[in-house]
């Protein structure tokens, strides 16, 4: 039985800065997650995609930004439960939870923080159908490594931000890059959107609207694609195909505790600490929704700090705190020292 503070179930981004908060406040945390390693999505799915919105870094990596993350809860020594699934859950008479895997291992905690973001996930695809003959051969429908493209030339489908951002990407990549959307209008941050126009304009991106790849020309490996602009279809050469249009995010064993679920997303009290229908059991970045959510790796950060705050006051309810910038005391392990930051950061009183 693994014992901890708060049993985070999801080690991105937000779970890894939730790790953070609670070591502030000397709370112990254990994570766990399906995939082999730390880091979510930009570690599995884009750690070669740059982040724009991550405050004091003008782009980042995602891979970087998890390496980041990593390194500054060091000091901290979480737990890690990795490739295993969160799979069922138990309320003790004490209010405390334990939380099962889908290989047996047993977790206890008096808090449990779902940070899962999208949960399991499959690519969106367009209906082509003769696509998945072409999967891995020329198809792809994430890029994990931008290196694979360089000197080729790349269609991209797709109205998103990552369509806009990996089309603004590997334009200093690849060959050519052609930009293909079925509206003339992008649903993408207004920025990328006016950076693609202004490739355009440039020459270096193609961009072709309202059209619609509708399929894929190619025996063994993708050389083309069909393309449909109003009732003509043309053939448009590419050596890849790289459709974007989202994830069907799925929240797997979670969907099953009895937590209040609107649109497959966990409902939570955004008007103090993110909690769900059930006391003691939060839902943080991506995975929640409340009035006005955005799914931003900012906002999980804000939402991972309230809700530590929350978790001590539970764990804690005869304890009060003053809370103090980490500018007081530093956090043990930044700069070479020794400090004990939650000591300096968090001062209790009985």
């Amino acid at each position: 039985m693994i014992k901890t503070d708060i049993l985070i179930i999801g080690a991105g981004p937000t779970g890894l800065f939730t790790v953070f908060e609670a070591g502030l406040l000397k709370l112990k945390c254990h994570l766990i997650d399906a995939l082999p390693q730390p880091g979510g999505q930009c570690s599995e799915i884009y750690p070669k995609k740059p982040i724009y919105d991550i405050p004091a870094f003008p782009e980042i990596l995602a891979g970087d930004l998890v390496n980041n993350l990593m390194k500054q809860i060091e000091s901290f020594q979480p737990g890690f439960t990795l490739g295993e699934r969160a799979q069922t859950i138990q309320t003790l008479d004490d209010g405390t939870f334990i939380v099962t895997t889908n290989k047996g291992t047993q977790h206890h905690a008096p808090i449990v923080a779902i940070a899962g973001g999208l949960g399991s996930f499959e690519p969106r695809k367009p209906p082509i159908s003769n696509i998945t003959a072409f999967e891995d051969v020329g198809v792809e429908y994430i890029i994990r490594d931008p290196e694979l493209y360089r000197d080729k030339d790349v269609l991209i489908a797709g109205g998103g931000d990552s369509a806009l951002d990996w089309s603004i990407f590997l334009t200093d990549i690849a060959s050519s890059v052609t930009l293909v959307h079925r509206r003339n209008e992008f649903r993408g941050a207004l920025d990328s959107v006016e950076k693609v126009q202004e490739l355009k304009n440039q020459g270096k991106i193609n961009l072709i609207t309202p059209a619609e790849v509708v399929g894929i020309v190619g025996e063994d490996y993708v050389t083309g694609v069909m393309l449909k602009q109003a009732d003509a279809i043309s053939e448009r050469p590419c050596d890849h195909f790289i459709p974007l249009f989202g994830l069907a995010p799925k929240l797997g064993p979670i969907g099953d505790w009895g937590l209040e679920i609107e649109k497959n997303a966990i409902k939570v009290d955004n008007t103090l600490d993110y909690q769900t229908n059930i006391p003691g059991i939060y839902a943080i970045g991506d995975v929640n929704t409340y009035p006005g959510k955005l799914k931003l790796i900012l906002c999980g950060f804000h939402e991972a700090t309230l809700m530590c705050q929350s978790a001590y006051k539970r764990i804690f309810p005869d304890k009060r705190y003053v809370l103090k910038y980490t500018t007081v005391g530093g956090v043990e392990g930044f700069d070479g020292t020794k400090k004990e930051a939650p000591k300096a950061v968090v001062k209790a009183i009985n």
